[in-house]
Protein backbone atom coordinates (compact mmCIF):
# COMPACT_ATOMS: atom_id res chain seq x y z
CA UNK A 1 0.00 0.00 0.00
CA UNK A 2 1.42 3.46 -0.85
CA UNK A 3 2.71 5.37 2.16
CA UNK A 4 0.48 8.35 1.41
CA UNK A 5 -2.66 6.17 1.51
CA UNK A 6 -1.56 4.37 4.66
CA UNK A 7 -1.21 7.72 6.42
CA UNK A 8 -4.44 9.10 5.13
CA UNK A 9 -2.85 11.82 3.01
CA UNK A 10 -3.61 12.87 -0.48
CA UNK A 11 -1.63 11.10 -3.20
CA UNK A 12 0.96 13.21 -4.98
CA UNK A 13 -0.21 15.13 -8.00
CA UNK A 14 1.15 14.89 -11.52
CA UNK A 15 3.94 17.35 -10.65
CA UNK A 16 5.29 15.10 -7.93
CA UNK A 17 4.93 12.09 -10.19
CA UNK A 18 6.84 13.87 -12.92
CA UNK A 19 9.69 14.50 -10.48
CA UNK A 20 10.06 10.78 -9.75
CA UNK A 21 11.68 9.86 -13.06
CA UNK A 22 14.86 10.98 -14.77
CA UNK A 23 13.32 14.42 -14.99
CA UNK A 24 13.80 14.65 -11.23
CA UNK A 25 17.57 14.50 -11.70
CA UNK A 26 17.43 17.38 -14.15
CA UNK A 27 15.21 19.37 -11.80
CA UNK A 28 17.74 18.94 -8.99
CA UNK A 29 20.64 20.07 -11.16
CA UNK A 30 18.68 23.01 -12.56
CA UNK A 31 17.54 24.06 -9.10
CA UNK A 32 21.11 24.15 -7.87
CA UNK A 33 22.37 26.07 -10.88
CA UNK A 34 19.62 28.69 -10.48
CA UNK A 35 20.16 29.22 -6.74
CA UNK A 36 23.18 31.60 -7.00
CA UNK A 37 20.88 34.08 -8.74
CA UNK A 38 19.31 34.67 -5.32
CA UNK A 39 22.61 36.01 -3.99
CA UNK A 40 24.58 39.15 -4.77
CA UNK A 41 25.28 40.56 -7.28
CA UNK A 42 21.99 39.29 -8.82
CA UNK A 43 19.95 39.48 -5.59
CA UNK A 44 16.76 37.96 -6.94
CA UNK A 45 15.83 36.32 -3.65
CA UNK A 46 12.63 34.45 -4.73
CA UNK A 47 14.87 32.07 -6.67
CA UNK A 48 16.22 30.65 -3.39
CA UNK A 49 13.00 29.09 -1.99
CA UNK A 50 11.80 28.15 -5.47
CA UNK A 51 15.05 26.36 -6.32
CA UNK A 52 15.17 24.59 -2.96
CA UNK A 53 11.55 23.58 -3.47
CA UNK A 54 12.68 21.68 -6.56
CA UNK A 55 15.11 19.53 -4.61
CA UNK A 56 12.54 18.98 -1.85
CA UNK A 57 10.08 17.89 -4.51
CA UNK A 58 12.43 15.35 -6.05
CA UNK A 59 13.35 14.01 -2.59
CA UNK A 60 9.73 13.36 -1.55
CA UNK A 61 9.42 9.81 -2.86
CA UNK A 62 13.01 9.03 -3.82
CA UNK A 63 14.99 6.07 -2.52
CA UNK A 64 17.98 6.81 -0.31
CA UNK A 65 20.38 6.25 -3.18
CA UNK A 66 18.38 8.40 -5.56
CA UNK A 67 17.95 11.16 -2.98
CA UNK A 68 21.71 11.26 -2.41
CA UNK A 69 22.34 11.46 -6.15
CA UNK A 70 19.87 14.29 -6.56
CA UNK A 71 21.28 16.17 -3.59
CA UNK A 72 24.73 15.85 -5.14
CA UNK A 73 23.43 17.13 -8.48
CA UNK A 74 21.84 20.11 -6.71
CA UNK A 75 25.19 20.81 -5.05
CA UNK A 76 27.04 20.60 -8.36
CA UNK A 77 24.73 23.22 -9.83
CA UNK A 78 24.84 25.45 -6.74
CA UNK A 79 28.57 25.44 -6.14
CA UNK A 80 29.63 24.88 -9.74
CA UNK A 81 28.13 28.27 -10.58
CA UNK A 82 28.20 29.96 -7.19
CA UNK A 83 31.88 29.43 -6.26
CA UNK A 84 33.42 29.01 -9.70
CA UNK A 85 35.33 32.22 -8.95
CA UNK A 86 37.75 30.28 -6.70
CA UNK A 87 39.92 29.48 -9.72
CA UNK A 88 40.55 33.21 -10.13
CA UNK A 89 42.75 33.29 -7.03
CA UNK A 90 45.28 30.94 -8.61
CA UNK A 91 46.16 33.40 -11.37
CA UNK A 92 48.48 35.20 -8.94
CA UNK A 93 50.46 32.05 -8.08
CA UNK A 94 52.45 29.49 -10.03
CA UNK A 95 49.42 27.31 -10.66
CA UNK A 96 48.57 26.75 -14.32
CA UNK A 97 44.96 27.44 -15.27
CA UNK A 98 44.14 23.76 -16.02
CA UNK A 99 45.35 22.82 -12.54
CA UNK A 100 43.37 25.72 -11.02
CA UNK A 101 40.22 24.45 -12.72
CA UNK A 102 40.86 20.92 -11.43
CA UNK A 103 41.33 22.18 -7.87
CA UNK A 104 38.17 24.29 -8.06
CA UNK A 105 36.26 21.30 -9.42
CA UNK A 106 37.45 19.18 -6.50
CA UNK A 107 36.18 21.84 -4.11
CA UNK A 108 32.78 21.85 -5.84
CA UNK A 109 32.60 18.06 -5.67
CA UNK A 110 33.44 18.13 -1.96
CA UNK A 111 30.86 20.81 -1.14
CA UNK A 112 28.21 18.87 -3.07
CA UNK A 113 28.62 15.97 -0.65
CA UNK A 114 26.68 17.89 2.02
CA UNK A 115 23.32 18.15 0.19
CA UNK A 116 23.88 14.57 -1.01
CA UNK A 117 24.29 13.38 2.58
CA UNK A 118 21.22 15.35 3.63
CA UNK A 119 19.11 13.72 0.94
CA UNK A 120 20.38 10.25 1.77
CA UNK A 121 19.67 10.53 5.48
CA UNK A 122 16.20 11.96 4.94
CA UNK A 123 15.22 9.13 2.60
CA UNK A 124 16.97 6.41 4.60
CA UNK A 125 15.73 7.12 8.09
CA UNK A 126 12.58 9.25 7.80
CA UNK A 127 9.15 8.42 6.39
CA UNK A 128 6.43 10.49 8.07
CA UNK A 129 3.48 12.28 6.51
CA UNK A 130 4.39 14.71 3.69
CA UNK A 131 3.42 17.77 5.71
CA UNK A 132 5.85 16.80 8.49
CA UNK A 133 8.58 16.14 5.96
CA UNK A 134 8.12 19.37 4.05
CA UNK A 135 7.76 21.72 7.03
CA UNK A 136 9.76 19.82 9.62
CA UNK A 137 12.27 17.22 8.53
CA UNK A 138 13.49 18.69 5.25
CA UNK A 139 14.11 22.27 6.49
CA UNK A 140 15.76 21.14 9.73
CA UNK A 141 18.04 18.65 8.00
CA UNK A 142 18.96 21.13 5.27
CA UNK A 143 20.05 23.76 7.76
CA UNK A 144 22.01 21.29 9.87
CA UNK A 145 23.79 20.28 6.66
CA UNK A 146 24.68 23.92 6.03
CA UNK A 147 25.95 24.26 9.58
CA UNK A 148 28.10 21.14 9.22
CA UNK A 149 29.58 22.48 5.98
CA UNK A 150 30.39 25.73 7.76
CA UNK A 151 32.25 23.90 10.53
CA UNK A 152 33.91 20.75 9.17
CA UNK A 153 37.58 21.05 8.09
CA UNK A 154 37.66 24.72 9.17
CA UNK A 155 34.38 25.38 7.36
CA UNK A 156 33.16 26.89 4.09
CA UNK A 157 29.83 28.63 4.81
CA UNK A 158 29.58 30.34 1.42
CA UNK A 159 26.12 30.41 -0.22
CA UNK A 160 24.18 29.53 2.89
CA UNK A 161 20.59 30.28 1.93
CA UNK A 162 20.16 32.63 4.88
CA UNK A 163 22.28 35.28 3.20
CA UNK A 164 19.96 35.67 0.22
CA UNK A 165 17.00 37.49 1.91
CA UNK A 166 19.10 40.14 3.71
CA UNK A 167 16.76 42.82 2.28
CA UNK A 168 13.55 40.82 2.81
CA UNK A 169 11.30 40.30 5.86
CA UNK A 170 12.87 36.93 6.69
CA UNK A 171 16.05 38.80 7.67
CA UNK A 172 14.17 39.75 10.84
CA UNK A 173 15.07 36.33 12.24
CA UNK A 174 18.78 37.23 12.00
CA UNK A 175 19.19 38.98 15.38
CA UNK A 176 17.36 36.08 17.02
CA UNK A 177 18.78 32.98 15.32
CA UNK A 178 21.54 34.19 13.01
CA UNK A 179 22.03 33.32 9.37
CA UNK A 180 21.16 29.66 9.95
CA UNK A 181 17.85 30.72 11.44
CA UNK A 182 17.12 32.63 8.25
CA UNK A 183 18.18 29.58 6.21
CA UNK A 184 15.59 27.62 8.17
CA UNK A 185 12.91 30.18 7.29
CA UNK A 186 13.87 29.97 3.59
CA UNK A 187 13.76 26.17 3.75
CA UNK A 188 10.35 26.14 5.43
CA UNK A 189 9.15 28.50 2.71
CA UNK A 190 10.41 26.03 0.10
CA UNK A 191 8.67 23.13 1.84
CA UNK A 192 5.40 25.04 2.04
CA UNK A 193 5.58 25.84 -1.68
CA UNK A 194 5.95 22.14 -2.47
CA UNK A 195 3.04 21.27 -0.20
CA UNK A 196 0.92 24.01 -1.70
CA UNK A 197 1.39 22.67 -5.22
CA UNK A 198 1.43 18.90 -4.67
CA UNK A 199 -0.51 18.08 -1.51
CA UNK A 200 -3.96 18.64 -0.07
CA UNK A 201 -4.75 21.01 2.79
CA UNK A 202 -3.62 24.05 0.79
CA UNK A 203 -5.04 26.42 3.42
CA UNK A 204 -2.66 24.86 5.94
CA UNK A 205 0.39 25.66 3.79
CA UNK A 206 -0.84 29.16 3.04
CA UNK A 207 -1.24 29.84 6.76
CA UNK A 208 2.24 28.44 7.39
CA UNK A 209 3.69 30.87 4.86
CA UNK A 210 1.78 33.82 6.25
CA UNK A 211 2.83 33.01 9.81
CA UNK A 212 6.46 32.50 8.87
CA UNK A 213 6.80 35.71 6.87
CA UNK A 214 4.80 37.92 9.20
CA UNK A 215 6.80 36.49 12.08
CA UNK A 216 10.03 37.50 10.33
CA UNK A 217 8.75 41.03 9.82
CA UNK A 218 7.63 41.34 13.44
CA UNK A 219 10.92 39.89 14.72
CA UNK A 220 12.78 42.52 12.74
CA UNK A 221 10.96 45.35 14.49
CA UNK A 222 12.66 44.64 17.81
CA UNK A 223 15.72 46.77 18.60
CA UNK A 224 18.17 44.82 20.74
CA UNK A 225 20.93 47.43 20.72
CA UNK A 226 21.05 51.15 21.41
CA UNK A 227 23.41 54.01 20.55
CA UNK A 228 26.29 54.69 22.87
CA UNK A 229 28.54 57.73 22.76
CA UNK A 230 28.60 60.28 19.95
CA UNK A 231 28.63 59.74 16.20
CA UNK A 232 32.00 59.33 14.48
CA UNK A 233 33.31 60.24 11.05
CA UNK A 234 34.99 57.24 9.43
CA UNK A 235 36.97 56.97 6.19
CA UNK A 236 37.63 53.72 4.32
CA UNK A 237 40.67 54.02 2.07
CA UNK A 238 40.51 51.85 -1.04
CA UNK A 239 43.97 51.86 -2.63
CA UNK A 240 43.03 49.74 -5.67
CA UNK A 241 46.51 48.23 -5.93
CA UNK A 242 46.52 45.43 -8.53
CA UNK A 243 47.22 42.05 -6.97
CA UNK A 244 49.98 41.22 -9.46
CA UNK A 245 51.86 44.38 -8.39
CA UNK A 246 51.03 44.40 -4.68
CA UNK A 247 54.11 42.58 -3.36
CA UNK A 248 56.74 43.77 -5.81
CA UNK A 249 59.54 45.62 -3.97
CA UNK A 250 59.58 48.45 -6.50
CA UNK A 251 55.84 49.00 -5.94
CA UNK A 252 56.04 49.33 -2.15
CA UNK A 253 56.79 53.03 -1.87
CA UNK A 254 54.25 53.90 -4.57
CA UNK A 255 51.62 52.01 -2.59
CA UNK A 256 52.47 53.74 0.67
CA UNK A 257 52.51 57.16 -1.00
CA UNK A 258 49.08 56.50 -2.50
CA UNK A 259 47.50 55.47 0.79
CA UNK A 260 49.10 58.39 2.57
CA UNK A 261 47.88 60.89 -0.04
CA UNK A 262 44.31 59.59 0.18
CA UNK A 263 44.44 59.70 3.97
CA UNK A 264 45.76 63.24 4.12
CA UNK A 265 42.68 64.42 2.24
CA UNK A 266 40.61 63.34 5.25
CA UNK A 267 42.60 64.47 8.27
CA UNK A 268 40.12 65.48 10.91
CA UNK A 269 37.95 62.40 10.49
CA UNK A 270 37.77 60.39 13.69
CA UNK A 271 38.81 57.08 12.16
CA UNK A 272 40.63 56.06 8.98
CA UNK A 273 40.84 52.40 7.96
CA UNK A 274 43.29 50.85 5.52
CA UNK A 275 42.39 47.39 4.13
CA UNK A 276 43.97 43.97 4.56
CA UNK A 277 47.77 44.05 4.05
CA UNK A 278 47.51 47.61 2.76
CA UNK A 279 51.14 47.99 3.88
CA UNK A 280 53.04 45.44 1.75
CA UNK A 281 55.83 44.92 4.29
CA UNK A 282 56.28 43.39 7.71
CA UNK A 283 55.50 45.65 10.65
CA UNK A 284 59.09 45.71 11.88
CA UNK A 285 60.26 46.83 8.43
CA UNK A 286 57.60 49.51 8.04
CA UNK A 287 57.71 50.68 11.67
CA UNK A 288 59.48 54.02 10.99
CA UNK A 289 56.83 54.88 8.38
CA UNK A 290 54.02 53.85 10.73
CA UNK A 291 55.36 55.92 13.61
CA UNK A 292 55.48 59.02 11.41
CA UNK A 293 51.98 58.27 10.14
CA UNK A 294 50.68 57.91 13.69
CA UNK A 295 52.24 61.18 14.80
CA UNK A 296 50.79 63.08 11.85
CA UNK A 297 47.36 61.52 12.40
CA UNK A 298 47.26 62.46 16.08
CA UNK A 299 48.18 66.05 15.26
CA UNK A 300 44.97 66.20 13.23
CA UNK A 301 42.81 64.36 15.76
CA UNK A 302 42.55 61.19 13.64
CA UNK A 303 43.22 57.57 14.55
CA UNK A 304 43.91 54.71 12.17
CA UNK A 305 43.45 50.97 11.71
CA UNK A 306 45.97 49.57 9.23
CA UNK A 307 46.18 46.12 7.66
CA UNK A 308 49.75 44.80 7.71
CA UNK A 309 51.58 41.45 8.01
CA UNK A 310 53.35 41.05 11.33
CA UNK A 311 56.34 38.80 11.99
CA UNK A 312 57.19 37.61 15.48
CA UNK A 313 60.97 37.90 15.43
CA UNK A 314 61.41 35.62 18.42
CA UNK A 315 59.38 32.68 17.09
CA UNK A 316 59.65 33.30 13.35
CA UNK A 317 55.86 33.09 12.98
CA UNK A 318 54.00 35.68 11.00
CA UNK A 319 50.42 36.85 11.09
CA UNK A 320 47.87 38.61 8.95
CA UNK A 321 47.16 41.57 11.22
CA UNK A 322 45.48 44.91 11.83
CA UNK A 323 47.22 47.48 14.01
CA UNK A 324 45.69 50.48 15.77
CA UNK A 325 47.66 53.72 15.43
CA UNK A 326 46.36 56.35 17.82
CA UNK A 327 46.06 57.19 21.47
CA UNK A 328 45.66 53.47 22.18
CA UNK A 329 48.01 51.06 20.45
CA UNK A 330 46.88 47.54 19.71
CA UNK A 331 47.08 44.66 17.26
CA UNK A 332 44.63 42.04 16.06
CA UNK A 333 46.03 38.82 14.57
CA UNK A 334 43.80 36.89 12.19
CA UNK A 335 42.53 33.69 13.79
CA UNK A 336 40.59 31.85 11.08
CA UNK A 337 42.95 31.29 8.17
CA UNK A 338 41.96 30.33 4.62
CA UNK A 339 42.92 26.72 3.82
CA UNK A 340 45.37 26.51 0.91
CA UNK A 341 45.51 30.30 0.80
CA UNK A 342 47.08 31.17 4.14
CA UNK A 343 48.02 27.74 5.45
CA UNK A 344 48.25 24.15 4.27
CA UNK A 345 45.98 21.68 6.10
CA UNK A 346 47.11 18.07 6.53
CA UNK A 347 50.63 19.15 5.62
CA UNK A 348 52.14 15.66 6.01
CA UNK A 349 49.71 14.27 3.44
CA UNK A 350 49.23 17.19 1.08
CA UNK A 351 52.68 18.76 1.25
CA UNK A 352 54.31 16.53 -1.39
CA UNK A 353 51.32 16.97 -3.73
CA UNK A 354 51.49 20.75 -3.38
CA UNK A 355 55.22 20.69 -4.12
CA UNK A 356 54.66 18.48 -7.15
CA UNK A 357 51.94 20.76 -8.54
CA UNK A 358 54.04 23.89 -7.81
CA UNK A 359 51.33 25.58 -5.79
CA UNK A 360 52.74 28.57 -3.95
CA UNK A 361 51.50 28.54 -0.36
CA UNK A 362 51.46 31.13 2.37
CA UNK A 363 52.29 29.94 5.84
CA UNK A 364 50.57 32.31 8.23
CA UNK A 365 50.02 31.34 11.84
CA UNK A 366 46.65 31.69 13.57
CA UNK A 367 46.28 34.41 16.15
CA UNK A 368 45.03 33.51 19.63
CA UNK A 369 41.32 32.87 19.93
CA UNK A 370 40.86 35.38 22.73
CA UNK A 371 42.12 38.84 21.82
CA UNK A 372 41.14 42.21 23.28
CA UNK A 373 39.12 44.57 21.15
CA UNK A 374 41.04 47.38 19.51
CA UNK A 375 40.33 50.90 20.76
CA UNK A 376 40.17 53.78 18.29
CA UNK A 377 38.12 56.95 17.90
CA UNK A 378 36.49 56.34 21.26
CA UNK A 379 35.11 52.97 20.11
CA UNK A 380 35.89 49.41 21.04
CA UNK A 381 36.23 47.65 17.73
CA UNK A 382 35.66 44.01 16.86
CA UNK A 383 37.97 43.30 13.93
CA UNK A 384 37.75 40.53 11.35
CA UNK A 385 40.07 40.02 8.41
CA UNK A 386 38.77 38.89 5.02
CA UNK A 387 37.29 35.38 5.25
CA UNK A 388 36.61 35.71 8.99
CA UNK A 389 33.44 37.71 8.45
CA UNK A 390 31.87 34.57 6.98
CA UNK A 391 31.69 33.11 10.49
CA UNK A 392 29.09 34.85 12.61
CA UNK A 393 29.86 32.64 15.59
CA UNK A 394 33.38 34.09 15.65
CA UNK A 395 32.45 37.72 15.05
CA UNK A 396 30.17 37.74 18.11
CA UNK A 397 33.08 36.75 20.35
CA UNK A 398 34.07 40.44 20.39
CA UNK A 399 30.72 41.28 22.05
CA UNK A 400 29.45 42.82 24.20
CA UNK A 401 32.64 44.87 24.48
CA UNK A 402 32.76 45.89 20.82
CA UNK A 403 30.62 48.90 19.93
CA UNK A 404 31.64 48.83 16.26
CA UNK A 405 32.61 46.09 13.78
CA UNK A 406 35.38 46.44 11.21
CA UNK A 407 36.27 44.02 8.43
CA UNK A 408 39.31 44.52 6.22
CA UNK A 409 39.73 42.48 3.08
CA UNK A 410 41.53 42.13 -0.24
CA UNK A 411 39.11 40.69 -2.75
CA UNK A 412 41.49 41.54 -5.60
CA UNK A 413 42.33 37.84 -5.47
CA UNK A 414 39.02 37.11 -7.22
CA UNK A 415 39.18 39.66 -10.01
CA UNK A 416 36.01 40.88 -11.68
CA UNK A 417 33.93 37.91 -10.48
CA UNK A 418 30.81 37.62 -8.37
CA UNK A 419 32.85 36.87 -5.22
CA UNK A 420 33.28 40.46 -3.91
CA UNK A 421 29.53 41.10 -4.09
CA UNK A 422 28.81 37.81 -2.32
CA UNK A 423 31.39 38.69 0.32
CA UNK A 424 29.79 42.06 1.03
CA UNK A 425 26.39 40.39 1.37
CA UNK A 426 27.81 38.07 4.01
CA UNK A 427 29.37 40.99 5.88
CA UNK A 428 25.99 42.70 5.95
CA UNK A 429 24.57 39.71 7.80
CA UNK A 430 27.12 40.19 10.59
CA UNK A 431 25.66 43.66 11.16
CA UNK A 432 22.13 42.20 11.24
CA UNK A 433 23.10 39.49 13.73
CA UNK A 434 24.86 41.86 16.13
CA UNK A 435 22.87 45.08 15.77
CA UNK A 436 26.04 47.06 15.07
CA UNK A 437 27.49 49.24 12.35
CA UNK A 438 30.08 47.48 10.24
CA UNK A 439 32.87 49.20 8.29
CA UNK A 440 34.33 47.14 5.47
CA UNK A 441 37.57 48.43 3.94
CA UNK A 442 38.90 46.59 0.91
CA UNK A 443 41.76 46.98 -1.53
CA UNK A 444 39.80 46.95 -4.81
CA UNK A 445 36.23 46.99 -3.52
CA UNK A 446 33.58 46.68 -2.50
CA UNK A 447 34.23 48.93 0.52
CA UNK A 448 31.06 49.80 2.41
CA UNK A 449 29.48 51.33 5.49
CA UNK A 450 26.73 49.03 6.75
CA UNK A 451 24.03 49.97 9.25
CA UNK A 452 22.91 47.80 12.19
CA UNK A 453 20.01 46.38 10.16
CA UNK A 454 22.31 45.32 7.34
CA UNK A 455 21.48 48.24 5.05
CA UNK A 456 24.34 49.58 2.94
CA UNK A 457 24.59 53.27 3.84
CA UNK A 458 27.44 54.00 1.42
CA UNK A 459 29.76 51.98 -0.77
CA UNK A 460 32.76 52.56 -3.00
CA UNK A 461 32.95 51.95 -6.74
CA UNK A 462 34.80 48.75 -7.51
CA UNK A 463 38.28 48.82 -9.08
CA UNK A 464 38.72 52.53 -8.43
CA UNK A 465 41.01 54.39 -6.07
CA UNK A 466 38.59 55.86 -3.57
CA UNK A 467 38.16 57.12 -0.01
CA UNK A 468 34.67 56.43 1.34
CA UNK A 469 33.59 58.75 4.14
CA UNK A 470 30.55 58.45 6.33
CA UNK A 471 29.08 58.72 9.81
CA UNK A 472 28.77 55.75 12.16
CA UNK A 473 27.40 55.29 15.64
CA UNK A 474 28.67 53.03 18.38
CA UNK A 475 26.06 50.55 19.64
CA UNK A 476 25.72 48.62 22.88
CA UNK A 477 23.56 45.69 23.88
CA UNK A 478 23.27 42.05 22.86
CA UNK A 479 20.94 40.35 20.42
CA UNK A 480 19.72 36.83 21.27
CA UNK A 481 22.02 35.49 18.56
CA UNK A 482 25.00 37.30 20.05
CA UNK A 483 24.27 35.54 23.35
CA UNK A 484 23.60 32.04 22.03
CA UNK A 485 25.54 31.91 18.77
CA UNK A 486 24.74 29.10 16.35
CA UNK A 487 23.98 26.72 19.20
CA UNK A 488 20.56 28.27 19.63
CA UNK A 489 19.32 27.23 16.18
CA UNK A 490 21.33 23.97 16.12
CA UNK A 491 19.87 22.71 19.40
CA UNK A 492 16.40 23.83 18.32
CA UNK A 493 16.58 21.95 15.01
CA UNK A 494 18.10 18.82 16.54
CA UNK A 495 15.21 18.88 19.00
CA UNK A 496 12.70 19.26 16.17
CA UNK A 497 14.21 16.30 14.32
CA UNK A 498 14.17 14.19 17.46
CA UNK A 499 10.52 14.92 18.20
CA UNK A 500 9.48 14.27 14.59
CA UNK A 501 11.36 10.97 14.48
CA UNK A 502 9.52 9.82 17.62
CA UNK A 503 6.17 10.91 16.18
CA UNK A 504 6.80 9.22 12.84
CA UNK A 505 7.74 5.94 14.54
CA UNK A 506 4.60 6.00 16.64
CA UNK A 507 2.49 6.60 13.55
CA UNK A 508 4.32 3.84 11.68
Amino acid sequence: MPLSRAMGTRAPTTLAGFAEGRAGDLLALAGGALTPLAFAPFEFFPVAPLALALVFLVWLRASARRAAWRGWLFGLGLFGFGVSWVHESFQFSQVAMPVAIVLTTLLVVYLSVFPALTGYLLARFVSPAPSLRLLGFFPAAWVLGEWLRGWLLSGFPWLNLGYSPVDWPLAGYGPWLGVYGISWAVAVTAGALVGLTTQGRRVFYVLALLGLWSGGWLAGQVDWTEPTGSEREAVLVQGNVPQHLKWRPEQRQLTLDQYLALTRQHWGADLVIWPETAVPAYYHVAEPFLEELKAEALRHGTELLVGIPLKDLSSGRYYNSVVALGEHSGVYRKRHLVPFGEFLPLVDILGPLVDFMRISMSNFSSGPREQPTLVAAGQRIGVSICYEDAFGEEVIEALPAATLLVNVSNDAWFGDSIAPAQHLQMARMRAVETGRYLLRATNTGISAIVGPRGDVLAQSPQFETHALRGTVQGMSGMTPYARLGNWGIVVLLVGVLGILVILSRRRG
